[in-house]
C-alpha cells in the first residue's frame, strides 16, 4: 500500500505560514527574500539589509554557516555571522533567513533566525530533517540538485511527521546536461509541488541559473507561474563577494527588479 503523505493533505490549497509578525508566505502576495550569499562583515550585511529593505524586500537572507564544494572556500563567520544578522534585523525590521547544516547547531541558529533554511546538499540529511520537526521554527527546504519531485516532497514529510508543519518548499535548480547555466530552474516541478501539496513554494533564480543576467527574468517567470515568492542573492559589491558573486545582483539591479515584480503582482 502506498503511504499518503501528510504534505499532500488539502493538495493545491496552500496554507499560509507566518514567519514573523507581518510576514506570511503562501496564500497571498508573493514574498521576496533577499541578501548576500554569505555574511562577510558588519558593514556588508548592514548595507545589504538597508538596500533590500528600501527596495521592498520582505525578509533578509545571509549565510553564517556555508557548505562549500571546496574546503578552501569561505565557510562563513559562524555565530558571529548570526549576531550580525540579528543586528541587521534590529536595524531594518526584516526577518532573517539563514542556513542550518548540523543538528548540533539547531538551537543556536534558531535563537537568531526567523526561518531556518535547509540547503540543497542537506535535503537528504534525514536526521537533520527529523530534528527540525521538533524545532518549532519555520523551515525553508531547498530541493536537492539531483532530487526528483517525489524525493523532495518526502524530505518535507520528514519535517512534518516530526510535528513541524511550517515547511516552505524552494526550487533552486537541478543539475542537468546543460553547461551554460549553473543549474536548470525547474519551474514545472515547482508548480507541480504547489498542485500536489498544501505547502507554499518559492523559487531561487540565483542558484537556478548561476548567471546574474538571467536572475531577473527567471524571478519574473517564477511569480508569473504562480509561486509564492522568490529568494534572490543581493550584494553591495557582487564582484567582490566571497561566494556566488557571478549570480548575485547589485543593489541597483535588485531595486529595478522589485519595481518589475510589483507591477507583475498588481497585474500592471
Amino acid at each position: 500500500m502506498v503511504q499518503k503523505l501528510l504534505v499532500t493533505k488539502d493538495a493545491g490549497r496552500t496554507r499560509a505560514i507566518a514567519v514573523a509578525p507581518g510576514v506570511t508566505v503562501g496564500g497571498g502576495a508573493p514574498v521576496v527574500i533577499a541578501g548576500p550569499c554569505s555574511v562577510e562583515s558588519r558593514e556588508q550585511i548592514l548595507a545589504a539589509a538597508e538596500a533590500v529593505r528600501a527596495a521592498g524586500a520582505h525578509m533578509l537572507r545571509g549565510g553564517a554557516f556555508k557548505p562549500r564544494t571546496s574546503p578552501y572556500s569561505f565557510q562563513g563567520l559562524g555565530e558571529e555571522g548570526l549576531r550580525l544578522l540579528a543586528e541587521a534585523r534590529a536595524a531594518t525590521g526584516l526577518p532573517v533567513v539563514t542556513e542550518i547544516m548540523d543538528i548540533a547547531d539547531i538551537a543556536l541558529v534558531a535563537s537568531y533566525a526567523d526561518l531556518l533554511q535547509v540547503g540543497s546538499r542537506n535535503m537528504h540529511n534525514f536526521p537533520l530533517l527529523q530534528a527540525l520537526g521538533a524545532c518549532g521554527k519555520p523551515v525553508l527546504l531547498k530541493r536537492g540538485f539531483a532530487a526528483t519531485l517525489d524525493e523532495w516532497l518526502n524530505a518535507a514529510e520528514y519535517v512534518v511527521v516530526g510535528g513541524n508543519e511550517q515547511v516552505i518548499l524552494c526550487e533552486r535548480g537541478i543539475r542537468t546536461f546543460e553547461s551554460y547555466t549553473r543549474n536548470t530552474l525547474d519551474l514545472g516541478s515547482a508548480v507541480a509541488a504547489k498542485q500536489l501539496t498544501h505547502l507554499p513554494v518559492i523559487a531561487d533564480p540565483s542558484h537556478g541559473c548561476g548567471r546574474r543576467e538571467l536572475v531577473a527574468p527567471l524571478a519574473r517567470a517564477s511569480l508569473a507561474a504562480g509561486l509564492d515568492g522568490v529568494i534572490i542573492e543581493v550584494h553591495p559589491e557582487p564582484d567582490q563577494a566571497l561566494s556566488d558573486g557571478d549570480q548575485t545582483l547589485p543593489t541597483s539591479e535588485f531595486a529595478a527588479l522589485m519595481a518589475d515584480l510589483a507591477r507583475l503582482s498588481s497585474g500592471g
